[in-house]
């Protein structure tokens, strides 16, 4: 059982080391210590090197690219920690894989979402904290508390001394209709307008622009979305906007999957800069495109923990409509 007087303890896979340390360090504790191993035949084993009998455990895992190895990964875990008797596992996602399919577009389709979701409960994780599901109706797929953080808090802190001045010089434009909501929030906190561009799929990872829906001839353009996988439908939203009469476009996208040829996809976009968040980490460095800037979300994770492990609320956090100021 949980004691809090047991204290806090942090647990990382392997997706994102990076990331689990910046926020220890913000919380001014060490990454605890894990063994894994790897057999020839791809089995994973893994032992907890340290005892966290009765103590509020914190295990951060991305589900990113090899999605399956992390997942599996992040799974055992979750069981070494539940048989070593941690008091309360909390799993932190920042990326959390599967996330495109949480419904059935098609007879005899998986709904793999909902069976991550199940298989991540079932290993004997307590709660998740996440940040921009791809479809919010996500959140109502695991049967145990999540908490749900919005990388758009940190968009606006870093847009928002550009956009300051002449608010009316910017459109802040979603590259598609399921996008309007996060486009509009950020358009809200930014105190300009909204457009969209209207495309179609013909199948996965392509996209065609049919038009754009909103005013952005003469406009600078931050094209918002959650996730940059190939990049096609980015870039083709970039250009679509640019031959609408765009002075000029920033983009801004939470989850940098970024596979295939994406890098160069973007940089030889129209694309003046593009802000990313960490909750995926590159096997690539930014730098050699010279567009993607990256901003950690390593502060916004470390205090959503220490408000879960003290009992703190967690609502004005990702409510999207207050600024905030992260304890550290």
């Amino acid at each position: 059982m949980y004691s809090s007087d047991k204290g806090l303890k942090i647990f990382s896979g392997t997706s994102n080391f990076d990331l689990t340390r910046s926020i220890a360090n913000i919380l001014d504790i060490p990454v605890s210590e894990t063994k894994i191993q790897r057999f020839s035949d791809g089995e994973l084993s893994i032992q907890i090197a340290e005892v966290v009998r009765g103590y509020d455990v914190f295990l951060v895992q991305s589900t990113s690219n090899p999605v399956n190895e992390h997942l599996m990964e992040l799974l055992i875990m979750v069981d070494a920690l539940k048989r070593a008797s941690a008091g309360r596992i909390t799993v932190v996602i920042p990326y959390f894989g599967y996330a495109r399919q949480d419904r059935k577009v098609k007879s005899r389709e998986s709904i793999s979402a909902k069976l991550v979701a199940n298989i991540i409960t079932s290993a004997g994780a307590d709660r998740i904290l996440t940040m921009d599901l791809h479809a919010p109706q996500i959140q109502g797929f695991f049967d145990i508390p999540l908490d749900h953080l919005f990388g758009i808090v940190l968009f606006q802190k870093y847009f928002e001394s550009l956009v300051a001045y002449n608010p009316d010089d910017f459109i802040i434009v979603s590259p598609d209709f399921g996008g309007v909501t996060r486009a509009q929030l950020l358009a809200d906190r930014l105190k300009t307008t909204v457009a969209v561009v209207n495309k179609r799929r013909p199948k996965p990872n392509v996209s065609e622009v049919v038009n754009i829906i909103g005013q952005v001839e003469n406009k600078r353009a931050i094209l918002i979305d959650d996730i940059i996988d190939t990049a096609g439908t980015f870039v083709n939203a970039t250009e679509a906007i640019m031959d609408s009469g765009a002075l000029e476009i920033f983009g801004a996208a939470t989850h940098p999957v970024l596979s295939g040829s994406a890098l160069q996809k973007i940089k030889c976009s129209s694309l003046k800069e593009l802000i990313v968040l960490d909750t995926i980490k590159p096997k690539i460095k930014y730098d050699e495109s010279n567009k993607i800037k990256v901003i950690s979300v390593a502060e916004i994770f470390a205090e959503a923990i220490n408000r879960i492990h003290n009992n703190n609320s967690m609502s004005n956090l990702f409510d999207t409509s207050h600024n905030h100021e992260f304890r550290k």
